[in-house]
């Protein structure tokens, strides 16, 4: 259970590192924009020639500072997204598309509850905010997390449901946002009522936090290092920077939440601003010391420390793994290094960098980042901000400690304790920096056997030749369609054994026709062919078929219990389904029935019933007698390419109809000019071979609501 939870945790870590990555972007913008557009720094530096009002680089300057401020200011929907697409397993688009749904539904539901409830006149300041233009509850970032894990919870589970027949167009990944939406409808009428008490308790935590002064600077700083093995540390961090656990602040009329957006709201109005505030940028402003100056003194102990002869080879190594550090704050290289091998340096690291973050807030350091704490961060929210504002000169002498302090204590100790650090390894071992990956391998040890494979995933690999003579994987609203490399390996046979009802081949193309369910069969044979082995298949038994004859024989012994008659829905020409000009529907592979050439623009309901599905391109219609008999209305032949051009659906979902009533409206001149026939097959989909039997009634000239065939139902 311990493990279970801590890779949750892992996941959800990673999971904040996308919406994470758009802010050094928009902080980059931010950065740029606001210093530039400054018009104290314009005239210290006397360029109001260029960048000046009325300039061409005021006008893009001030267009970067809009854009950057949009970003920041939709922060929680780029999370609700980006933990959503992080957490998801498979199909991330949909899980995007379903979180960006119930991010509004969510909080359209929370307007409508404060609407109804006058909520606004007794809210306390800042309880209320607009969120996309909905006016809702202040829940900053935390509002995008509960939306991207709730979101991401819900398509995991369900992007491979299965649904009755009827309503089976809406199963695997369709089904998400539906139930995303209705979700999160109630989780918002939910939050109405219990976020003003969780909006309360964040308050108190930040006050406690900020309330306990340098010893809480310190010890946040010391628990985020010390989670950057386990990669917990954006979980950790991530609240101090973007909600109300990291304090409060009003700038420029309007409150802000966290660290990070304090320090980025004030640098948008820093005319207005003598001094950015140490107490919002005490979660990260420390890392300047020990980014810039402390792990460089630590790479220059371990190359000191090295053997002479491995000197040259570390050198390199430690000096780009240094360079890194200090330009970009990237400090991997160097951290996981002397963790791997000498776990007792970075418990040196843990005190000294969380030390720095109490020292940076003692010293009334203000410098912003959007990422980490390198030498490019400083320069944009540091130098460029000048040192009036952010008080960054302080952090020059307090590096040069550090940078001494690293240095004695990592060569003391390499030296005591003969530390395995780079360059000081044993003549068989290679001389490397080691990384992340390295020392969740050496916790964890080799990786488990994957699964069990999929029975019928596998079987439709091997019929399609093996998982290396596939090279596209795609479906529709009833066939699995596939790109082979070599067609003569596709086994017909073998993917009709898998509960195909048909396989039409065409040229590398093959498509396997599953009927509704084949969504959730596509999102297993992807899921399937991600562990397969890069193999082609060749099959050595032909698998041996039914007798259609002796099945037909074994039919026409016995009499049907009941006869059910289908109506034309349509004017036009009646043929046998044989006749159809799609092999697909001409082979019976989808199910028996009759095809209908229309005459006019109008198709009618062919018997009473349901709808059970409308197609979303308009173009078919599943329908449900009162003899439970699913029959599948196809207006013309690959017409599903139209996207919904020439129909138009006069019908809903579920709804009750009796027989002749209008179902469709078609253009037919537009229908004939751009599909390849208007011919329309009206079929059985669930056609049961062993207990079902199709005879065609009338052939030619048919009106809507003639008896087109009758089905035969036996025992």
């Amino acid at each position: 259970m311990k493990g279970k939870i801590f890779g949750v945790l892992q996941r959800i870590g990673r999971s904040f590192m996308l919406p994470i990555a758009v802010l050094p972007v928009a902080g980059l913008l931010l950065g740029l924009g606001s210093s530039f557009t400054n018009e104290t720094t314009i005239a210290t530096y006397h360029l109001e020639a260029i960048l000046g009002q009325g300039t061409i680089l005021n006008g893009l300057l001030t267009v970067m500072n809009a854009v950057a401020n949009t970003i920041f200011g939709n922060l929680p929907l780029i999370f609700a997204i980006g933990v959503a697409i992080g957490m998801a397993k498979k199909e991330k688009e949909v899980a995007a598309l379903s979180a960006a749904i119930a991010y509004f539904v969510m909080h359209s539901a929370i307007s409508a509850m404060i609407t109804l409830t006058n909520y606004e006149e007794s809210a306390i300041d800042g309880a209320i905010t607009q969120a996309c233009g909905i006016t809702t509850l202040e829940m900053g970032v935390f509002g995008g997390i509960i939306v991207g894990l709730g979101v991401a919870a819900l398509h995991n589970k369900f992007h491979k449901i299965e649904l009755p027949n009827a309503i089976s167009f809406f199963a695997g990944s369709r089904f998400v946002p539906i139930i995303s939406t209705l979700v999160y409808t109630f989780v918002g009428i939910l939050m109405f009522f219990i976020w003003p008490f969780i909006q309360n308790g964040i308050y108190a935590l930040g006050g406690l936090v900020t309330g306990s002064g340098y010893v809480g600077t310190l010890i946040f700083g010391l628990i985020k290092r010390a989670l950057i093995p386990f990669g917990l540390h954006h979980v950790f961090y991530m609240p101090f920077w973007q909600t109300a656990v990291g304090g409060t602040a009003t700038v420029a009329g309007e409150l802000y939440q966290g660290g990070q957006n304090i320090f980025f709201a004030q640098l948008a109005h820093s005319a207005d601003i003598a001094h950015f505030s140490a107490d919002a940028t005490r979660y990260f402003s420390g890392e300047f010391i020990f980014m810039i100056f402390g792990l460089p003194g630590a790479a220059l102990a371990m190359y000191r420390t090295a053997r002479p002869e491995k000197k040259k080879a570390v050198g390199g190594l430690l000096l780009s793994a240094a360079l890194a550090s200090m330009f970009t704050g990237i400090t991997e290289p160097i951290e996981f290094s002397f963790l791997f091998v000498a776990p007792i340096l970075f418990g040196v690291q843990v005190i000294l960098a969380g030390s720095a973050y109490m020292i940076a807030h003692m010293l009334n350091i203000a410098v912003g980042l959007t990422f980490s704490g390198g030498f490019i961060d400083l320069f944009l929210f540091g130098i460029l901000q000048g040192n009036a504002k952010t008080s960054w000169l302080l952090i020059i002498p307090v590096g040069i400690i550090y940078f001494l302090l690293y240095y004695f204590i990592f060569s003391f100790l390499i030296k005591k304790l003969n530390l395995k650090t780079p360059g000081r390894e044993d003549d068989s071992e290679e001389t490397k920096l080691y990384t992340k990956a390295d020392y969740k391998a050496k916790q964890a040890g080799e990786a488990g056997a994957l699964s069990a494979a999929d029975e019928l995933s596998d079987q439709i690999m091997k019929g399609l030749g093996g998982k290396k003579n596939i090279s596209d994987v795609d479906c529709c609203a009833t066939r699995l369609r596939c790109t082979v490399n070599k067609p003569e390996l596709v086994n017909k046979a073998l993917l009709k054994s898998t509960g195909a009802s048909g396989v039409v081949t065409n040229g590398q193309g093959v498509q396997i026709i599953y009927g509704p369910r084949v969504t959730v069969i596509k999102a297993n044979l992807e899921d399937y062919l991600e562990k397969a082995p890069n193999e082609e298949y060749i099959i050595s038994n032909p698998i041996e078929t039914e007798n259609e004859n002796s099945k037909e024989a074994s039919m026409e012994a016995k009499k049907p219990s009941k006869t059910v008659t289908i109506y034309s829905p349509m004017d036009g020409n009646a043929d046998d389904l044989a006749t159809a000009p799609d092999e697909a529907f001409a082979g019976r592979m989808m199910g028996d029935g009759a095809v209908v050439t229309p005459s006019t623009g109008y198709v009618y309901a062919p018997a009473d019933g349901e709808i059970g599905f409308v197609f979303d391109t308009k173009h078919a219609i599943g329908f449900v007698t009162e003899d439970d008999i699913n029959l599948l209305i196809h207006v013309g032949i690959d017409t599903v390419k139209l996207a919904g051009q020439g129909f138009e659906v006069l019908v809903t979902d579920g709804q009750k109809v009796k027989k002749g009533e209008p179902l469709m409206k078609l253009d037919l001149d537009f229908l004939s000019k751009n599909a390849p026939s208007v011919t329309s097959p009206i079929i059985v989909s669930d056609m049961d071979e062993d207990s079902m039997k199709i005879h065609l009634l009338k052939s030619g000239e048919i009106k809507a609501g003639d008896p087109l065939f009758e089905v035969e139902i036996f025992e």
